[in-house]
């Protein structure tokens, strides 16, 4: 008989952004841990998350396990009998094990040989008997950004059990009963009020909400539909989707009650803010603030990052898209405290504005220009200086960027002076208060201080991007004036961060990434993904030569050991993982970049390889040539010296066959040299590669390659070096087919 699982975690509240993460691994937990024991769920399994609470829900699953039979392995019969056939004491000994008569066991052939095998059959337990065992490893597999010791232990293991908050308490039912599970405490924690929590048929509701009783109290379900209806009666919303549509048809009727709109959309961190705020609470309610209006004479990002950012209270635009001296917050309680709650956020939010203003009137006393020697008491890293050495390096840097690598050269000194001044903000009051705002404030003081927008608007978006995707900020139209010194300095300033870290022998490594290398990376080539959108000129330089570029500026500094190595594997690994989240092929990737030296890779040009190649790459012909390359790469490795020429080839090479590659290889080439030198089409070039295959498969079946004599034998290894190289141009293609069996 099929009956319903219910299973309900209740903790301390937990953070926002842990919540969908664990509903998922709860989910997929249970419903893995489940089949593995031969309790396949018949329906989908449900989870949610609150701050309080996880929970999963399977609606059928069966009373008992299947009966099965076990084929045991045993000794090999070599070892289990004596040269005269008796029994050794391997045999009996694995006889023994089981419980089975010798003359049970069974001989098997097997790919090694023969084998002893004893089958036994082995009854189901009842599905009551294996729930307790699979919410053990359930718990234990449930993994937290920080997990917390909390003196507990489970059932039959001795190890301490961690989680990401206290459990204080457990709602465990199969078929409306309690299955019978327990999490221990430590007897040196253990008291009247810290004892074990042990698995029940009852749930909480709101902390502070109840419909009659005392909040908090205790609710006795016996069904999901029950649990369901009670929480809600109790001040529980436990759909995050039912909650995040609350909210916002909540935030929509407040904002129209004020004449306005909230801002929830087009901003970051509204939409963050959005996203996160079903996580927070339990039973969403909204409730509308008000302002100074004088404090709409601060820059909008001011106003924003305070009530966002700092409060979680959302802006309210008007319908023209100007912000008004209001803001809506949402909180888990029910209406009628709304007027309580709002007057102390008010007190808050302009408690926040007055200190912003403050700092808005201090630092505009103060230019960026005379703040720069404020930057030498800012240090940068140990081995690399202070900031003000920083700027210093990408004020050259970036002026010879825009010249350079962008051939801009009439860009070069707004991007010289926008570097110059790039940091500066650092040193003012509401940079050291709103962190969020390090270069949006540099901008908008040089915008107040007259600088032109070529040089205002570089400052203010020089931290982005943040993004891959080619849609992330910053928008050329964004820009305005300031492409071009935006795109050099933005560079700049990403280069001499990468570079002079690594140098220094910082190193990510693997989720640990302190000092934001991976980001810094990754802004880095999606600028030069996307330079031609972004700046109108795609960067001329390749990878290696701009790294290059940023480590003359460091000529000084004492580089830690295989430092330079290990920037090329660290920019070649992200540009891979770039390319692969912008949609490439992960085999095709490799193709078109891993035998590329740094100094050769141009991400916009392996971009544009790669769009052509996953043309080519899943058709049969094209794919039987990878597999033919893989050889011609193996073959060709074994030439000792620099091939011969093609017209040298062709005197040495008669058979047929040879002659046929040979004229392939000469027909083939100037398309492919082509594009190899930074030019021309690459669906061209890959529809003339493609054309190998026939006469690369009549090859290798007319032909032998190691023959006895040298000569013809070095000529033929010389062809195959020959076609490696010509297809190298394009790509390794063998690495198309190199991760199937």
């Amino acid at each position: 008989m099929d009956r319903e699982l219910l299973l309900e975690i209740g903790v301390e509240e937990m953070p926002a952004a842990w919540l969908a993460p664990l509903a998922g691994q709860l989910g997929a937990g249970i419903e893995r841990r489940l089949t593995e024991a031969g309790l396949a769920p018949k329906g989908p399994v449900e989870s949610h998350a609150t701050p309080r609470r996880l929970v999963a829900s399977v609606p059928a699953l069966v009373d008992r396990q299947e009966d099965r039979d076990d084929t045991v392995m045993g000794p090999p019969v070599s070892a289990a009998f004596d040269p005269d056939g008796h029994p050794t004491n391997a045999g009996l000994g694995f006889a023994r094990k089981l419980g089975a008569d010798f003359d049970a066991l069974v001989q098997v052939d097997t790919p090694r040989g023969k084998y002893l095998s004893y089958t036994r059959h082995v009854r189901g337990r009842a599905t009551v008997d294996v729930l307790p065992e699979i919410l053990g490893h359930v718990l234990r597999d449930l993994t937290f950004p920080k997990a917390m010791r909390w003196d507990a232990q489970l059932e039959g293991d001795s190890a301490e059990f961690t989680f990401g908050r206290p459990i204080r308490w457990l709602l465990f039912l199969y078929g409306g009963r309690v299955v019978p599970f327990t999490i221990a405490r430590k007897a040196n924690a253990s008291s009247p009020r810290v004892q074990d929590v042990t698995s029940g048929a009852v749930t909480y509701g709101h902390r502070f909400l109840a419909t009659s009783g005392r909040a908090g109290r205790a609710i006795k379900v016996r069904s999901f539909d029950e649990y369901q209806r009670k929480l809600a009666e109790n001040f529980v919303v436990l759909s995050r989707i039912e909650r995040h549509d609350r909210i916002l048809r909540e935030l929509e009727s407040h904002a129209r009650k004020i004449g306005g709109r909230a801002v929830l959309q087009h901003h970051p961190l509204a939409e963050a803010l959005l996203a996160d705020v079903p996580d927070l609470v339990e039973f969403p309610g909204v409730v509308a603030g008000a302002f100074d209006g004088a404090f709409l004479e601060l820059p909008e990002e001011v106003l924003t990052t305070t009530l966002i950012h700092h409060q979680h209270f959302f802006p309210v635009a008007d319908t023209h898209g100007r912000l008004m001296a209001a803001f809506l917050a949402v909180t888990n309680t029910e209406a009628a405290h709304d007027r309580a709650i709002a007057v102390n956020a008010e007190r808050v939010v302009t408690a926040r504005l007055r200190d912003a203003r403050f700092f808005w009137d201090a630092d505009r006393k103060v230019g960026l220009e005379p703040r720069l020697p404020r930057l030498d008491t800012l240090l940068f890293h140990k081995a690399l200086g202070s900031y003000r050495q920083k700027a210093e390096r990408i004020e050259h840097l970036a002026g010879w960027l825009a010249g350079e690598a962008l051939g801009a050269a009439g860009a070069a000194p707004q991007a010289a002076r926008a570097a110059r001044l790039a940091k500066a903000d650092l040193t003012t009051e509401m940079v050291r208060e709103l962190t969020e705002l390090q270069g949006t404030m540099g901008g908008i003081y040089a915008r107040e201080e007259g600088e032109p927008e070529a040089v205002w608007k570089a400052i203010y978006h020089h931290y982005l991007p943040v993004s891959v995707e080619a849609a992330g900020a910053p928008a050329a139209a964004a820009l305005g004036a300031a492409r071009e010194s935006w795109t050099a300095l933005a560079l700049a300033d990403k280069l001499d961060t990468l570079v002079g870290l690594l140098l220094a022998g910082e190193r990510p490594t693997g989720s640990r990434d302190p000092l934001g290398l991976r980001r810094q990376a990754h802004g880095l080539l999606r600028i030069l993904l996307d330079a031609g959108a972004l700046a109108g000129h795609e960067v001329r330089l390749s990878l290696g030569e701009l790294c290059e570029a940023a480590r003359e500026r460091y000529a000084g500094l004492d580089e830690s050991d295989g430092a330079w190595p290990a920037l090329e594997a660290f920019l070649r690994e992200r540009l891979e993982h770039v390319l692969a989240e912008r949609g490439a092929s992960p085999g095709n990737v490799r193709a078109v970049s891993r035998h590329r030296a740094l100094a050769s890779l141009r991400p916009a040009e392996l971009e544009r390889n790669l769009a052509a190649l996953a043309d080519f790459s899943e058709t049969d012909s094209f794919r039987k040539l990878a597999e033919a390359f893989k050889r011609v790469r193996n073959i060709a490795k074994q030439l000792e010296g620099p091939a011969a020429s093609l017209a040298e080839l062709r005197r040495a090479l008669t058979e047929p066959a040879e002659r046929a590659l040979l004229d392939e290889l000469e027909a083939r080439r100037p398309a492919i040299d082509l594009v190899a030198g930074g030019a021309g089409d690459f669906r061209a070039a890959y529809a003339s590669a493609a054309a190998f295959e026939p006469v690369v498969a009549r090859f290798f079946n007319e032909v032998f390659v190691m023959a006895d004599v040298a000569a013809v034998r070095d000529a033929r290894l010389g062809l195959m070096k020959q076609l490696e190289q010509l297809i190298l141009g394009l790509a390794d293609i063998s690495e198309i087919v190199g991760s199937e069996p």
